[in-house]
C-alpha cells in the first residue's frame, strides 16, 4: 500500500515537472473573439503570474499567451484601441479569448456591456532608450554635502514607455525591495528609474537585481 502510494506521488511529481512553458509568440500574431472584463473581488489578489492584480493597471488574462506580452485589443465595434500586458490566466468561459481589467475595458468603453468582439494583436514591447550620457556641469554653487561628484551619480532604468500611464502601471509592478521607484519624462518617453544618486558600482549591482524583476536594468546618469 505505501509503495504504491509512493509510486502514484512520484508520478505526480514527474507530471507536474514536465508542464509546457508557453512559447513567445511572434509579433504580429492575431486572434479574434469576444472580451470581457474583471475586477472586484478579484482586485488585490495575486494572478496567475504571482503578481497582484491591480484593476486600474492595463493588463489582461489569457490563457496561453506568455506572462509579459503585450497585446493590442481593438474593439471591433467601435474601434478604440488599448494595449494590455498579460499577466493572469483566463477567460474560462466558452468563446471567451481574453479578460480585461477595468482600467483597458474602461478604454474601450465596454464595461458597461460587459463583453465586446475584438481583435488581439501581439505587439513589441515599447523600445528602451539608449542610456543618456551628460557632461560635468559647470559648478556655479557651493559643493553638497554629498562627497559624490555629479559625474559620479547614477541610477538604474527599469523601462521606458510612450505614456505615464504605462510608465506608472509597470513600476506598481516593482516590487519594494529594489528601492526608491519614480517616473521621470525624457523627451517623447517616459522612464521608469530604481535608485537615485548612487556609485557606479552600486548601480551595476543594482542593475543585476532590477534585470531579474523587470526584464530590464541599464544604468544611466541620474539628473
Amino acid at each position: 500500500m505505501l509503495l504504491g502510494a509512493f509510486a502514484v506521488l512520484l508520478s505526480a511529481c514527474a507530471h507536474r515537472a514536465a508542464a509546457r512553458i508557453p512559447a513567445a509568440v511572434k509579433i504580429g500574431t492575431t486572434e479574434t473573439g469576444i472580451a470581457s472584463w474583471y475586477g472586484v473581488p478579484y482586485n488585490g489578489r495575486p494572478s496567475a503570474s504571482g503578481e497582484i492584480y491591480d484593476m486600474e493597471k492595463l493588463t489582461a488574462a489569457h490563457r496561453t499567451l506568455p506572462f509579459g506580452t503585450w497585446v493590442e485589443v481593438t474593439d471591433l465595434e467601435n474601434g478604440k484601441k488599448v494595449e494590455v500586458r498579460v499577466n493572469d490566466r483566463g477567460p474560462f468561459l466558452h468563446h471567451r479569448i481574453i479578460d480585461l481589467s477595468l482600467a483597458a475595458a474602461r478604454q474601450i468603453e465596454m464595461v458597461g456591456p460587459g463583453t465586446a468582439r475584438v481583435r488581439l494583436e501581439v505587439i513589441a514591447p515599447p523600445p528602451a532608450p539608449a542610456p543618456k550620457l551628460i557632461a560635468d556641469p559647470v559648478k556655479t554653487s557651493p559643493p553638497t554635502i554629498s562627497p559624490l561628484k555629479m559625474s559620479e551619480v547614477y541610477c538604474v532604468q527599469a523601462g521606458a514607455f510612450s505614456t505615464v500611464d504605462r510608465a506608472e502601471s509597470f513600476a506598481e509592478t516593482l516590487g519594494s525591495n529594489l528601492g526608491e521607484i519614480r517616473v521621470e519624462a525624457n523627451r517623447t518617453v517616459w522612464r521608469v528609474l530604481v535608485g537615485r544618486a548612487m556609485r557606479l558600482e552600486d548601480a551595476k549591482q543594482l542593475a543585476e537585481k532590477v534585470h531579474t524583476a523587470a526584464g530590464e536594468g541599464i544604468v544611466v546618469a541620474d539628473q
